[in-house]
């Protein structure tokens, strides 16, 4: 095997980690003495509103609090590189298994679905060692014919590609202005098969959504389970033709009366039906937008998988969510800097980063125990896996070794692989507690990565500087807010539960890398500071009483120093990542927006649920494209259009801001207290900068209305 540091390196980034550590005592000295106020003056017998006091500190501890959380994340922030042509010819890579989710093909365009099994399929990986299976729990024989249609253009399609060395595999991004940057020959030979794939690939495509406009019915909500071999003779008797990968057909079976589990249902589902056919070693799970951009993303995570050092306690290599659909402003921050240029690479420097949902190499052993695999679960399979004895007699064998690979279908088998996916076979297991992805959160990758850290796993965070992954992210404030709900909902969820990164995960993990959890789990609880700064200082400043310091006192001087403090470091995480002060902007101002909206509304779900008054349900970010709310995106125009009841929040508040703004501002003229009441009055005019979308979205349908 050939040594690990020739594979791959990892550089600490020194500078940035110095600079930080240097922030962060200036900054917690500064807020220490901001809350020493506060608290100091609560009880000095000033004459002063005791709720409104009260609640400004609250939402100053919520900021501290959760500022301190974010401290691990820069306390080491380390990045890494591979070397994929280093590895050796003759390494015998072991099996790869590429689960690819969908749910619903009005939502989900079929044409993507199809697209992303294309770009599966074509990953620079061993034909016999892969396999590729798609999860439809939708149901649609929609999905069916089109991942049939896909395979019979794979047939052209990967010779082409390993031909020719085309990197970018999906069909769609490559007749598009997608694949503009990729280096093609310029042979008469290449531009003949070119535009002949070109012409079949359109026909496949228009098919398709031929069948999707006829379509009456898509989603079947009640219905037996359904696998389907759509290719599986890895081992073409013709010489000429490229092997192809395994390909599977899957729909678990879905009964109204019983519990559906959502994605992570389909995930375990796929995990034992897989178990029949092929049973690598390794999983990739993809969203069914999130096509493969780089063939070599699974060599590049086996540079860390073949580790011998590594390998042992290594769960999973997580790449970037990256997105081919982002505009030039990037308004709603899709490309969710903050979280894979920071916050991932800052994790990558403790155990490694949490679960993603898309676009991760997942070692199969890690969802059934602990690294050193001496499991309780293999002492009684039965109770733990369930009932299917060929399915329990595979987990007793050794962790190193595969089984044969799958050579056709045959009865048995598709019998078994149904009644694995069948509602009632994880009745009385362990499946989503203990064994496979969990069922506790709704969000079912970063809980289960969470879980698998706290058993003692560790991941790795890979950025590399092509792309490996990309998908389709949205495009208006919609659907925007709805993924923010369910997130919001969901983090808090685990936060508050017995499973809490701040106790259950710190008496299972370093403390940094519980801290990095627990700021994920408890900042939706940025709703209710920023809310309590929306609405009790403008209502203080309307009436004169003043809430920060004057300023000419050297308290004032504390206040603008933890927020100068607090915005240049964000500030200068942007430009030293190549972003620009436009950049940084739209990122403080969607920050706010989405807070006071989508976060709130989470924090609302969840206590609800908690009630009992809602139950929990999944709802899909509709990824279909409509061309007016492109254009609008483009244009770097907020798009508010079917989110008016997220917007609630957020439209009370900026009318309050401006109305107290606007009769506040008499009362200061007329008592010339401006030092004292400069700190509201700063703050509402920020306000009103950050909200500008927002006004101009009530502006324009006042206007519409008249």
């Amino acid at each position: 095997m050939a040594s690990s540091k020739i594979l791959h390196s990892c550089t600490t980034q020194k500078r940035r980690t110095i600079l930080n550590r240097l922030h962060t005592l200036f900054h917690f000295t500064a807020t220490l003495l901001l809350l020493y106020y506060r608290v100091s003056h609560f009880f000095d017998g000033n004459n002063m509103p005791a709720l409104a006091w009260a609640l400004m500190t609250l939402s100053e501890l919520i900021f501290t609090f959760i500022w301190g959380l974010t401290l691990a994340f820069r306390w080491q922030p380390l990045s890494r590189s591979v070397s994929v042509d280093k590895i050796p010819a003759d390494m015998d890579l072991p099996g790869l298994d590429v689960f690819v989710c969908t749910a619903d093909p009005q939502k989900e365009p079929t044409v993507e679905v199809m697209n992303t099994v294309l770009s599966a399929l074509a990953l620079d990986y061993p034909p016999e060692k892969l396999a590729v299976y798609l999860s439809d729990d939708g149901g649609s024989y929609i999905t069916l014919y089109a991942l049939k249609e896909a395979f019979r253009f794979a047939t052209c399609w990967l010779p082409f590609c390993k031909k020719y060395g085309i990197k970018t595999r999906c069909p769609e991004a490559f007749f598009s202005s997608l694949a503009k940057y990729e280096q093609l020959p310029t042979t008469d030979e290449f531009s003949a098969e070119n535009e002949e794939l070109e012409m079949k690939y359109r026909l496949v495509k228009r098919n398709v959504e031929k069948v999707c406009e006829e379509a009456s019915i898509y989603a079947v909500q009640d219905r037996p389970a359904h696998v389907e071999i759509i290719h599986g003779d890895t081992d073409m008797k013709d010489e000429d033709r490229t092997k192809m990968p395994l390909l599977v057909y899957v729909s678990r079976e879905r009964r109204p009366s019983k519990p559906h589990r959502f994605k992570a249902g389909a995930l375990n589902a796929l995990l034992r039906v897989s178990e029949k056919f092929s049973n690598g070693p390794c999983l990739l799970v993809l969203d069914c937008d999130m096509y493969c951009n780089d063939p070599t993303s699974p060599t590049q995570a086996m540079c860390f998988h073949l580790d011998p050092e590594m390998s042992p306690s290594l769960a999973f290599v997580q790449f970037p969510q990256m997105f081919y659909n982002i505009s030039k402003n990037d308004i709603y921050d899709n490309q969710a800097r903050s979280a894979y240029r920071i916050k991932w690479q800052g994790m990558n420097g403790i155990r490694g980063p949490s679960l993603s949902g898309t676009g991760f190499y997942l070692k199969r052993k890690a969802l059934y125990g602990s690294p050193n695999f001496e499991d309780k679960h293999l002492f009684e399979p039965q109770s733990s896996f369930g009932m299917s004895s060929k399915f329990t007699d595979l987990q007793k064998f050794s962790s190193e070794q595969e089984i044969a690979r799958f050579e056709g279908p045959s009865d048995a088998i598709l019998k078994e692989a149904k009644l694995l996916a069948s509602c009632d076979y994880e009745r009385n297991t362990k499946w989503g507690e203990e064994i496979g992805f969990s069922y506790e959160s709704l969000l079912e990758s970063t809980f289960t990565g969470y879980l698998l850290h706290c058993r003692g796993w560790t991941s790795v965070y890979l950025c590399p500087t092509r792309p490996c992954f990309l998908g389709c992210t949205t495009i208006d404030m919609k659907d925007a807010l709805v993924q923010l709900v369910k997130w919001s909902s969901g983090l808090l969820q685990i936060g508050l539960s017995r499973f809490s990164p701040l106790s259950y995960g710190v008496s299972r993990m370093s403390i940094l890398q519980s801290m990095c959890y627990g700021y994920f789990t408890f900042q939706p609880l940025f709703a209710i500071a920023l809310l309590i700064y929306g609405i009790v200082p403008q209502l203080c400043f309307l009436k004169g009483i003043p809430l920060y310091p004057k300023v000419l006192s050297p308290w004032f001087a504390v206040f603008s120093t933890v927020y100068l403090s607090a915005l240049g470091q964000q500030l200068h995480e942007v430009l030293s990542d190549g972003g620009t002060i436009w950049t940084w902007w739209n990122e403080q101002r969607i920050w706010v927006i989405k807070s006071v909206s989508g976060s709130l509304f989470g924090c609302l779900d969840l206590s609800m649920k908690r009630l009992g008054v809602k139950k929990t349900t999944f709802r899909l970010t509709n990824k279909a494209v409509d061309k007016e709310k492109l254009e609008k995106y483009e244009k770097g125009e907020f798009d508010f259009q079917g989110a008016a009841m997220f917007m609630v929040p957020l439209s009370v508040l900026v009318i309050l801001n401006m109305a107290c703004f606007i009769a506040g501002i008499r009362g200061v003229i007329i008592r010339k207290n401006y030092g004292e009441m400069f700190g509201q009055i700063f703050l509402s005019l920020f306000i009103m900068v950050l909200s500008y979308p927002m006004i101009e979205g009530l502006l324009k349908k006042s206007k519409k209305e008249q």
